[in-house]
């Protein structure tokens, strides 16, 4: 195979990265679930997960991105038949959630999150091709209709945090189109009504009327709403809170078996996983996650940096949606355990242990790196 590309183009930087949020996410994983060894099964599968990630995120860093957007059309049929597979044969947990089909090798396996690579393939090949047209309502109801029926699928698991996620994903794309103001500031103004009619619903004791809301999904709401009300449903959130201000400044260290850690002492839950933020604001302090978070922002400014030297729109809307994922998600997950927005049960990208998370980031990833492999000159 012969790759006509200038590799001085590469972005190194980007994989450093990667590299330091994984390598720092497996030694966080092996603290949080008090494994003796990086031989615990837990934390193997991680590593192999990071191993395996990265040489997939290189190797189709090299492959043209623009060969793999022409495809989007079968990679859209197939996220939605991995969806109705997940809804017949899935696996359900937690609240009855079906969100996981088993995998020989890897295990139990989440699709939904590699359909959100498959989302922003899809949509950015569509906007590239209907971009003189992207201004027709017919357009914009069918990119409507297309984003709708993955996204149903994912609600109706129930899973509304990676719909949310989902959501988000696409609406920055089109807002990185060259869709018109007025379009946009009429999807802000129906979400703003739609907001607020929510919060009224709420307030009102009237959500039970919201269609596909779950009990627990209403009472997250609920608990953040009125946390005294709700003591016992907030306690995950306060002792995520305890734990992160009691690292103060450099932390108690990784791995430590201090009687005083809200961690050793079994306070925190999901603490490998929703919650592992609260374990790096635990022993790593307030100077340790802010680094982490500036290592965040640097993937985000990166992928913002690459859209705008893209050769082409589909380029560009690649590199914004994965942007948008990896940040909101990242802002999202750290929100919750700190208490500013309710429980969502969002991922800390390359922390909370879980392969599906892992893989399907370094997917979105390695496109991006080809997308800086043709930038403009």
């Amino acid at each position: 195979m012969k790759f006509d590309y200038d590799f001085r183009n590469y972005d190194f930087r980007l994989i450093l990265y990667m590299i330091i949020l994984n390598v720092t996410g497996v030694f966080v994983v092996r603290s949080a679930i008090n494994a003796d060894s990086f031989q615990d099964p837990q934390v193997a599968r991680q590593i192999m997960g990071a191993f395996a990630g990265l040489a997939m995120c290189i190797g189709l860093s090299l492959v043209d991105y623009r060969k793999i957007t022409q495809r989007s059309k079968f990679i859209y049929i197939f996220c939605v038949l991995l969806l109705i597979g997940v809804k017949i044969y899935g696996t359900a947990a937690g609240h009855g959630a079906t969100r996981w089909v088993r995998v020989p090798v890897l295990g139990q396996v989440q699709p939904a999150e590699f359909v959100k690579v498959g989302l922003i393939l899809f949509f950015a090949d569509y906007f590239q091709k209907m971009k003189d047209e992207i201004n027709f309502p017919h357009v914009l109801a069918l990119a409507f209709l297309y984003f709708l029926i993955p996204a149903s699928l994912v609600l109706l698991q129930p899973n509304l945090s990676t719909t949310i996620i989902m959501t988000v994903i696409v609406a920055c794309m089109v807002f990185a189109s060259p869709i018109h103001i007025r379009w946009i500031a009429g999807v802000l103004i129906v979400s703003l009504l739609f907001g607020l009619l929510l919060y009224y619903l709420f307030r009102s004791g009237l959500y039970d009327k919201i269609p596909l809301l779950r009990g627990y999904q209403a009472e997250r709401i609920l608990t953040f709403m009125n946390p005294s009300e709700n003591q016992q449903g907030y306690n995950q959130q306060q002792n995520s809170i305890m734990a992160i201000g009691s690292g103060l400044l450099k932390g108690k260290g990784l791995f430590n078996h201090s009687i005083f850690s809200v961690k050793n002492g079994d306070f925190l839950s999901e603490q490998d996983n929703d919650f592992i933020f609260a374990v790096i604001g635990e022993e790593l302090g307030f100077r340790g996650s802010v680094i982490i978070i500036i290592f965040f922002l640097l993937i985000v400014l990166e992928c913002l940096i690459i859209a705008s030297k893209a050769k082409n729109l589909s380029g560009r809307l690649i590199c914004v949606g994965v942007m948008a994922w990896i940040g909101f998600q990242t802002y999202t997950n750290i929100a919750v355990a700190t208490g500013l927005f309710p429980n969502t049960g969002i991922t800390l990208p390359f922390f909370s242990r879980g392969v599906s998370s892992l893989l399907s980031v370094y997917l979105g990833l390695g496109i991006v790196l080809n997308v800086a492999l043709q930038r403009k000159t």
